[in-house]
Parts: C-alpha cells; structure tokens; sequence
C-alpha cells in the first residue's frame, strides 16, 4: 500500500472513531427515558397521567442538539412510562426560568440549568451520572449497560422532590 493510501486510510478511520461516540452517546434515548418516567412514578405525589418533559439544551453545543434530537425522536408523540405517559416538549436552557407546565426537565450533556430549575422547584434528569454528583441535577439515569439511577439528596431537597422508600433502596444516592 502506497504511503498515499496509508494516509488516507489512517484519516478515514480517525474519522470514523471521532464520530462514532456521537451516534453511541444518544442509542439508547428511548432507555434512559423510560427510566425517567419510571423513576418520576416513585416520587410523592409525583405525575400520572400525561406529563410533559422539558427537554433542555444549548443550540449553541451540537451534541447537546443531537441529544436533544434522540430523547425527542424517542418519547415521539408520548411514551409509556408505569403510570405516566410522558409527552415532550424541546426547552433552550436560556429559557429554563421561565418555563412552565413541565413535570421534569431533562437536561442535555454538558448544560447546566442547576440554579434556575432549583428556582423554579423542577426536578432535573440528566443522562450524564456527573450532572446529579455535582448537584446539577436531582437525578442521572442511565439504562447502558445495566439501569443506574443516582439521586443527589441535597438537589432533591431544594426543589422538594420526596421519593417513596421503596425507589431508595434500588437507587444510589450521593
């Protein structure tokens, strides 16, 4: 093989690895949705019924879109979530403190929206387990490769999110 074809060989494949995390991040949206609306069952005096998720993201950060995008594409026009069917709603995280008629919001990796949905008393879901660590977020959930769900005590007090005992003892909480 010619030093020509090496070159762009070797380019062709680090191309392909740059994108492959991209389209691994967002596989599994429908999931890590399905946790949520699960775990949003569990809380006291949680939804039922339709409720509505604010999906939160930078338009500025294409893999926040492109998140945004798959949890969108995934709950569809509602998904079934144990008592809730969850119906979605996109929400630019500039927009956060003045949104209303949200259950939730999930929050996109890498936005931050911590202090407004605290605020406004919004229990925060993250798919990244960094977001609820650092109390970005009340909870991270994550369905790959086994179902992860981390609670911050600290952020679920500040928007006085109560989660019935038989949910703590399945969680982790930090």
């Amino acid at each position: 093989m010619s030093k020509r074809n090496t070159r762009g060989v070797v380019a062709l494949c680090a191309l392909a690895l740059a994108a492959a995390p991209l389209s691994v991040a967002h596989a599994d949206a429908a999931k890590d949705v399905q946790v949520a609306g699960r775990a949003l069952t569990f809380l006291e005096n949680g939804p039922t019924g339709k409720a509505v998720l604010g999906v939160v993201f930078d338009p500025s950060k294409p893999a926040s879109v492109a998140e945004k995008n798959a949890v969108m594409a995934a709950i569809g026009g509602g998904m079934s979530a144990g008592a809730v069917t969850l119906t979605a709603k996109p929400v630019e995280a500039s927009a956060v403190p003045g949104v209303s008629g949200v259950a939730a919001l999930y929050v996109t990796t890498g936005v931050n929206v911590g202090a407004a949905a605290k605020a406004k008393k919004i229990i925060t879901i993250g798919s990244d387990t960094s977001c609820a660590t650092s109390g970005a977020c009340v909870m991270s959930v994550s369905a790959d490769p086994k179902v992860e769900i981390v609670v911050n005590r600290a952020a679920a007090a500040a928007v006085g999110a109560v989660f019935k005992a038989a949910f703590r003892m399945m969680i982790r909480e930090v």
